[in-house]
Order: C-alpha cells, then sequence, then structure tokens
C-alpha cells in the first residue's frame, strides 16, 4: 500500500468534507443512537467480550489508509481479542459492524471533524463532551471500537455471533472510502 504525505491526506480530507456539503448530506440526524449508545441497525453483531474467554489474540496494525489484515476469521460465539496499534501518521478507527452501521457512524465521524472534535492527527479530548443532539455526546466509547492517535495502541474484547455480515473499518472521513475496510469472516 502507498504511503501518503500529511498534504495529500490533508487534501483528501478537505475534498470529502466539501463533497459532504455538496452532495447535501445531513449530519445531524443519525440512524444509530450515537457513540454512547451504540450502531446497531438491528442486526446482530456480537456483544463486548470477557478477558476469561479469550482464547486467541489477533494483532491489527493501521497505517494510512489500509490494516495490515484484509480479512479476520472468527468462529461464531468465539471470543477473540484484539490488540490495534496505529503506525500511521492520522487518526484511525478500528470497528466492527455492518456495512449499514459504519455508513451511520461515518456521518457521525463528520461531524466530530467538523465540529474540531477530530482532525486528521489529532484527537481532541476535551470537545468529546459536545452534544450531538439527543443528548448524545461525541464520545468514542463503544466497545466494539477504538479510535487512535498516531502510535497509540489499544485492545478491543469481542464476542461474535452465530451468524452475521460484518465488517472492521475506519470512519475517519475519507478512510472507508479508499479501501480501509475488511471483511469478518465467520465460521
Amino acid at each position: 500500500m502507498p504511503k501518503y504525505t500529511t498534504s495529500v491526506l490533508r487534501l483528501a480530507v478537505a475534498s470529502a468534507l466539501a463533497m459532504g456539503s455538496l452532495a447535501g448530506i445531513q449530519t445531524s440526524a443519525f440512524a444509530g443512537a450515537g457513540h454512547s449508545g451504540g450502531h446497531n441497525d438491528g442486526v446482530e453483531i456480537g456483544a463486548p467480550g470477557d478477558i476469561s474467554d479469550v482464547r486467541r489474540t489477533i494483532r491489527i496494525t493501521m497505517e494510512d489508509n489500509f490494516y495490515d489484515k484484509e480479512k479476520i476469521v472468527v468462529r461464531g460465539g468465539e471470543t477473540v481479542r484484539f490488540l490495534v496499534e496505529n503506525k500511521g501518521e492520522f487518526v484511525h478507527e478500528f470497528n466492527i459492524g455492518t456495512a449499514t452501521m459504519h455508513a451511520d457512524h461515518q456521518k457521525e465521524m463528520m461531524m466530530m471533524m467538523e465540529h474540531g472534535a477530530l482532525e486528521v492527527d489529532k484527537i481532541n479530548m476535551d470537545m468529546m463532551e459536545m452534544d450531538m443532539g439527543n443528548g448524545e455526546t461525541m464520545k468514542h466509547n463503544d466497545p466494539n471500537s477504538v479510535l487512535l492517535e498516531p502510535g497509540d495502541s489499544a485492545e478491543v474484547i469481542w464476542t461474535f455471533p452465530k451468524d452475521a455480515e460484518l465488517e472492521f473499518a475506519c470512519n475517519v472521513p475519507g478512510h472507508y472510502e479508499s479501501g480501509m475496510v475488511g471483511k469478518v469472516r465467520l465460521q
């Protein structure tokens, strides 16, 4: 995967913001319940797991704008510990969900960027308390997701459902569209 310069990615983000405005995308209405309430689109995607149930750890490395894996294979009902590291120069996300959930979350991430809570290479934690409407904040604290600044790492412990069409993706504006998405294959 090619490396991108800071100026090229900033231009891509600015273009994504402009295209969203030109297309009339509204960022104030969401199908999901917001960062603190999850992004469930009615599909069972699994649940936060317990460390005592983990039998396997999968390392995920994020760079600009790709993951080191294109696919993850898990068993239905399996609890997996993901160790996620951002080795890129920009903020990236690891988020487990459906394509519909990612589309909804991308609108929220765009709002975070528009309001200064999220920058290309920085998360402004003090801005995450901002009200997105309906009493929801911009806190990025769903158990199926981590949002990381360059050089940071975190873990997600997740128990997968028996059957679902899931992806892992980065929903920072422009990243999903540039290919920062992978499939979760359930066995």
